[in-house]
């Protein structure tokens, strides 16, 4: 199973908190990472994002179908986040486009590091692979890109 987690772009600074768009240089990271993402992406891929304004802007640059969830609101935990992609027993692909911090905590945990280590850049992705090798399973991490760099 492949787990890519986006964090949302630079949105605007404001108190609705869920309602904060994502500001012209977070559009232009959304756009720069969406297309880096959609060369690489697999067939069948899930998208899910949270339905906070600005991670659902993130999403949408990708062009693809996804659907809002909750469990991925920015107060959600890695345990609803590894829940909700059925981590690591999906088949397949799926994207996550959330908030910090749970997404650094969801990585911190799946490459045991140390809880509050990792923290993911605005409009970045992680790209984490779930394999099994004679009867163990491992965590890698097969990417991390931020639109700085594309």
């Amino acid at each position: 199973m492949d787990l890519i987690l986006w964090r949302h772009a630079e949105a605007e600074e404001g108190e609705e908190d869920l309602h904060r768009p994502l500001t012209a240089r977070g559009e232009k990271q959304a756009a720069r990472m969406a297309a880096w993402l959609d060369r690489n992406l697999p067939e069948g891929l899930r998208v899910l994002s949270s339905p906070a304004r600005r991670a659902e802007q993130t999403a949408r640059a990708l062009g693809r179908k996804y659907k809002l969830r909750a469990e991925l609101l920015p107060d959600g935990t890695p345990q609803e986040l590894l829940e909700l992609v059925q981590w690591p027993h999906a088949r397949g692909a799926v994207l996550v486009v959330g908030h910090q911090p749970v997404l650094g905590q969801t990585v911190a945990q799946l490459l045991e590091m140390k809880p509050g280590v990792c923290a993911l850049r605005k409009g970045a992705v992680w790209w984490l692979r779930q394999r099994q090798r004679m009867e163990v399973c491992e965590t890698i991490l097969l990417a991390v890109q931020s639109p700085e760099f594309l």
